[in-house]
């Protein structure tokens, strides 16, 4: 009778007992979120070529929201940059009388192409930017040809002699769609505008096609623009690059990841899926662990198809949706208005708890963090310890990590202190336990956590 009775004692336990022991085993278990404060999903609101209404109509809309934004300079379009449009390389009089001689092929095309824009004579721009595209395209003797069509014009005499730095500014102009006369911002209204929280990075000194530059004059372009942002803006301004036009050709990208630690044109991580802005692959369906997808609103796009971007981030924990945007309210390229700018923003606004809305460098040095992170926890009666490292060697990876630790069920708020730190956090719980998200500083000090 004794032992039925304990029997029955013992099964009546056993549901408490067994919740004991998974909670024991719970306990100072710790992830790191896939984004910041535990959010579904990443967006970030990227703008090209530095015009004027860029500052003037869509940054104040972007503060008065909370929205920090990554904005790409053209170095060369700020007043007073040292660095401007040049050609490096022979006299252009040499390349203008071989080409006579010699038809393009591969071994002087990126010369020529480099060069065309410098002749000293009207409009010759255009075949750079047609002979690299085509080149990009893989229509390499259609390049070819393109360049014997406008040396051979050169040497005809078709062309209006043009003064080179005129004809470098004209097009700048015409890449932004601006005009002579048109405000510009300067280095510094950006000084200002970065300390609010906002990114600049780099969109090269003139906007050239790169695929067809050569190398020498390639590397000006991006190593002089990187010189002009940190002597304007600090180090902080040099860690993501866009190159223009949005090119996806691997030798400039190559070269352009050996200067910045990030490219918007590129993520060379073997952990992300790209989707650039000229696919219609649905981020939906890769398992990758990040997926970075590119968007980029033009004039004509509806605001449907926009809303429905920040829709279908939302759809899975993987997507980072990147926004790419030109002009502003009738300045630049493809311009949205005021009015489309400041509904959509708001749209993103009203979904912002599950949305963490930054700047491609912080983001980006958020998923490297996590990626490269090592979290060892350990669990006493009144504590748990969690350090956190990651392997990166870059020392500007010091972006803080978003941890979810379970503590026992009793612990309704949790102090949390990392150094001088402290933070006080309300428990949450899930179907395995009571946990707290916090935020954590990588290869600082240990994190210790107490019930409050």
């Amino acid at each position: 009778m004794l032992k039925k009775i304990l029997f029955v004692i013992v099964l009546s336990l056993l549901p408490i007992l067994i919740s004991f022991a998974q909670e024991n085993q719970i306990i100072g278990k710790t992830e790191i979120t896939k984004w910041q404060y535990g959010k579904r999903t990443a967006i970030s609101i990227t703008y090209d070529d530095n015009t004027i209404n860029q500052f003037r109509v869509a940054m104040p809309i972007m503060d008065k929201l909370g929205f920090p934004g990554t904005f790409y300079v053209i170095t060369g379009s700020v007043p007073n940059s040292k660095y401007r449009a040049k050609f490096i390389g022979r006299p252009v009089n040499q390349i203008i009388a071989e080409t006579a001689r010699i038809p393009t092929n591969k071994s002087n095309f990126f010369e020529r192409v480099s060069a065309v824009r410098f002749l000293g004579y009207a409009d010759t721009y255009n075949y750079h930017r047609l002979a690299g595209s085509q080149f990009e395209k893989g229509n390499i003797q259609k390049a070819y040809n393109l360049i014997d069509d406008v040396y051979r014009r050169v040497r005809k005499g078709e062309f209006k002699p043009s003064n080179d730095s005129i004809e470098a500014r004209k097009a700048l102009y015409d890449v932004r769609h601006s005009y002579q006369g048109v405000d510009v911002v300067t280095w510094d209204q950006l000084k200002k505008y970065q300390a609010n929280g906002h990114e600049f990075g780099s969109h090269t000194i003139s906007h050239p096609y790169m695929v067809g530059l050569d190398s020498v004059n390639l590397m000006y372009e991006l190593q002089k623009s990187k010189a002009e942002l940190r002597k304007h803006l600090g180090s902080q301004a040099t860690f993501s690059a866009e190159c223009p036009f949005g090119i996806e050709n691997d030798r400039v990208l190559n070269y352009a990841l050996d200067i910045y630690p990030a490219l918007r044109n590129k993520m060379s991580e073997p952990y992300i899926y790209e989707i650039n802005r000229g696919s219609n692959n649905n981020p939906t369906h890769s398992e990758k662990e990040y997926v970075q997808w590119h968007r980029g609103a033009l004039s004509n796009t509806p605001m449907k198809i926009m809303k429905s971007w920040v829709d279908t981030a939302l759809k899975k924990d993987n997507i980072w949706l990147v926004l790419v945007f030109h002009g502003v309210d009738g300045i630049g390229w493809e311009p949205l208005t005021k009015e489309e700018l400041l509904e959509y923003f708001i749209y993103i606004k009203n979904k912002e708890e599950n949305i963490w809305v930054s700047t491609f460098k912080d983001v980006t040095k958020y998923i490297r963090e996590r990626e490269n992170a090592k979290i060892e926890a350990s669990k006493l009666e009144s504590d748990i310890t969690i350090n956190l490292t990651h392997s990166l060697k870059d020392d500007r990876y010091t972006l803080p990590l978003t941890l979810k630790t379970y503590v026992p069920n009793q612990w309704g708020t949790v102090t949390i202190r990392q150094g001088n730190k402290k933070q006080k956090i309300s428990t949450q719980t899930d179907d395995k336990g009571s946990y707290i998200i916090y935020q954590a500083y990588p290869n600082s000090e240990t994190v210790n956590l107490t019930k409050s």
